[in-house]
């Protein structure tokens, strides 16, 4: 995780650590998660350039970052396209490329989850288990933890 030790925070913000921390480490393809508030602030993240368990990197340097800034990005961007088009509310979006995917579901209260993922991911795995996080991260992820996770970001070198 990118954010200090679990010391001092509550047992909804280490429970959600441990759901990210989860969905990285079970989810073949993963390369990097991040968990953005409605304004794009980083809340929870994955550990950029660490190796998994099994060896696969997790992304570069700076990942963690510049995935919020994307799944901000495109969390705005969905939003007001389905505005301006009367879409009604935003469905789960991926982004696919030559090089990988990045996925964007929201949590709650405007709130959302990114991934990015390997060109070689099973995507419907990786949406399976975004869905998994977002069910039981939602209800937790509440104003005030969501104040919580954000100094503990603030905090991290």
């Amino acid at each position: 995780m990118t954010a200090p030790s679990t010391y001092g925070l509550s047992t909804q913000a280490r429970n959600l650590q441990w759901l990210l921390t989860d969905l990285v480490e079970e989810v073949p393809g993963v390369n990097s998660v991040a968990v953005v508030s409605s304004d794009g602030l980083l809340l929870l993240s994955s550990e950029p350039g660490a190796e998994s368990p099994q060896g696969r990197p997790k992304g570069p340097r700076g990942a963690s970052a510049d995935l919020a800034t994307i799944v901000s990005g495109l969390g705005s961007l969905t939003t007001g396209a389905a505005a301006l088009m009367d879409g009604g509310s935003v469905k789960p979006t991926m982004v696919a490329m030559e090089h990988g995917s990045v996925f964007v579901m929201a949590v709650s209260d405007g709130s959302l989850l990114g991934v990015h993922a390997t060109p070689d991911c099973d995507m419907s795995v990786v949406a399976y288990h975004m869905a998994l996080f977002v069910g039981r991260a939602g209800h937790v992820l509440t104003p005030e933890v969501r104040s919580e996770l954000r100094q503990s970001m603030e905090k991290t070198p």
